[in-house]
């Protein structure tokens, strides 16, 4: 047969691939028989792969286990099939002929042959950098109403993590899994999520990762290396995984994982997540496929709107100086404990922190120097209160909420402030702090750390006459 004659007939990217059924029933790797002068792009993934030539290893020049699983299943069992993929960066559709032993293509399912033979599969694809929102719409009945339902879910209900939940549920059904969830990823502050179809569960995201030793974050990117530019791994075993990534597939024996699927979820080809199912029926392998395709095109917008979102409303509540809460999450705060809405805690305490000397650093080494100074006052705040609500009121004054607080903690917490700040040499707060239970009023425990505070500023410029400016501004 000449391939090489069949694969130039077309006008798009194609070529032919073999692999070796063997007589125990595995198959041999798969080589490149014939491409036509358009696969170019196929040379340029690894610079240091041979020349090409017929039978020339796939893998010398990049392994992609997706497509190799359907060249396999295509040519063996006699199955023309198709993909549309997010791969290198562009929409990839993929057409999956088999080939007889003359090298006619075989149009219509046939019977599977599974002999000790040599198989041959055309592939044809084409490329393109945006999705093909017509081609995405022409699947069957099933897919599409699979589709339907999840995309319903999406936006049955506006609270993000239920929304997602119910998303799962229904993908979990399609998968036939024994577990399915979302993992979501938000690039810009390496924030990672696991949303099951119980909800977000942030304790086992943590325990899941910290049994690898890594990271949730760390977990992603190992996972989009193992990818290699593909968008999903559809495994039957998990072999692909021992070999490429032991401690992760040591984790997924513990879990009792048998199989594995673990697509992608791109917005603009900026990573936002993976659908992660876990021993799924497999006999629904290419309606899976299909379904999964167009899922993970609905879910990206959804993710990247509640991340952008997310990081709007971060915005809106911090100090893009000292990134901790700016003066109107203060008083959002503050309103909501005074009208209920927010459960006053049984104790609280309070401290206000004045940065003393700013406007000496302001007017002697100009305001860069000073904001420099505040940056630092905000990283001094953050160590010696920890997980603690801080905000920055406005110009060098801080606030700190303590709920649920002991006297004797927080006074640990203020003098570690202090120690923090007599062991900086540029750094020196006034601080006055008040520590209230029972029924107390959050502004009358504020105006009372707040004098509190003044009198600590008073004695300040008292030992440090030369840095007070105060005066000055008062001539």
């Amino acid at each position: 047969m000449d391939l090489q004659a069949l694969v130039d007939k077309f006008k798009v990217i194609a070529g032919v691939y073999a692999f070796d059924i063997l007589p125990d029933g595995s198959y041999s790797e798969i080589r490149i028989m014939a491409i036509n002068s358009l696969n170019n792009m196929m040379f340029k993934v690894n610079p240091g792969a041979p020349d090409f030539y017929p039978g020339v290893p796939l893998r010398s020049y990049f392994t992609e286990i997706n497509l190799e699983n359907f060249m396999y299943r295509c040519a063996s069992g006699n199955e023309p099939l198709y993909s549309y993929v997010n791969a290198f960066g562009m929409w990839i559709k993929g057409f999956y002929l088999p080939l007889d032993e003359d090298g006619n293509i075989i149009n219509e399912k046939g019977e599977p042959n599974t002999s000790p033979r040599t198989a041959y599969c055309l592939y044809i694809t084409t490329r393109s950098a945006e999705a093909d929102t017509d081609y995405m719409t022409q699947h069957s009945e099933g897919v599409s109403s699979a589709v339907m339902n999840i995309s319903l879910k999406l936006h049955e209900t506006p609270n993000y993590h239920q929304a997602m939940a119910a998303a799962v549920n229904e993908i979990k059904k399609v998968c036939g899994s024994e577990r399915c969830a979302l993992y979501t990823v938000d690039i810009s502050n390496q924030h990672c999520n696991f949303i099951n179809s119980d909800g977000a569960n942030r304790d086992f995201l943590e325990n899941f990762a910290a049994e690898m030793g890594r990271s949730p974050f760390e977990v992603a990117m190992s996972w989009n290396n193992i990818l290699e530019e593909s968008d999903c791994l559809l495994l039957e075993d998990l072999e692909y995984v021992k070999e490429r990534d032991l401690v992760w597939y040591d984790s997924l024996c513990r879990y009792d994982v048998n199989n594995l699927i673990l697509y992608s979820i791109r917005n603009n080809n900026i990573l936002v997540g993976f659908i992660w199912a876990a021993n799924f029926d497999v006999s629904k392998l290419m309606r899976i496929k299909e379904t999964l395709e167009l899922t993970a095109f609905l879910i990206s917008s959804v993710i990247a709107n509640h991340q952008m979102v997310s990081r709007l409303e971060v915005q809106s509540k911090t100090d893009g100086l000292t990134q901790v809460n700016n003066r109107n999450a203060m008083n959002n705060y503050v309103d909501a404990l005074v009208s209920g809405e927010e459960k006053r805690p049984e104790s609280m305490g309070v401290v206000f922190a004045d940065l003393n000397g700013l406007k000496t650093v302001n007017d002697d080494f100009g305001h860069d120097a000073g904001d420099k100074l505040l940056a630092r006052a905000g990283s001094l705040l953050k160590l010696a209160f920890g997980d603690y609500d801080i905000y920055r009121a406005g110009g060098d004054e801080f606030v700190v909420f303590c709920p649920e607080i002991t006297n004797e903690k927080l006074d640990q917490h203020v003098a570690q402030l202090r120690s923090l700040a007599d062991s900086t040499p540029d750094v020196s707060f006034a601080v006055g702090s008040v520590y209230v239970t029972g029924e107390y009023d959050i502004r009358t425990a504020m105006n009372a750390a707040d004098e509190l505070m003044y009198k600590d500023k008073q004695e300040y410029y008292r030992n440090h006459p030369e840095k007070d400016r105060r005066k000055c501004n008062n001539v």
